[in-house]
């Protein structure tokens, strides 16, 4: 499971909503918060792709049916 979001970051976000909805978020703050939403999923990203490549082990190791089916008719 992925680490969840620190108190800190989730102040700050709920700060830029609520400023981006008042109208008064200045541009500076803006590129911050597409900074840390971004390094957040590109976490994510690379959590995904250790994932698939977990995946992609475990099916390498499981015959295929055709196989398995292959293996019965020689008995």
């Amino acid at each position: 499971m992925s680490n969840p979001v620190p108190l800190e970051l989730q102040a700050k976000i709920t700060d830029w909503r609520q400023r981006a909805a008042e109208g008064t978020l200045t541009l500076d703050e803006m590129k911050q918060a597409i900074i840390h939403l971004r390094a957040g999923r590109l976490s994510a990203l690379t959590a995904a792709g250790e994932a698939a490549r977990t995946r992609k082990k475990a099916i390498i190791a499981i015959p295929s049916a055709d196989d398995m089916l292959a293996d019965l008719e020689g008995l």
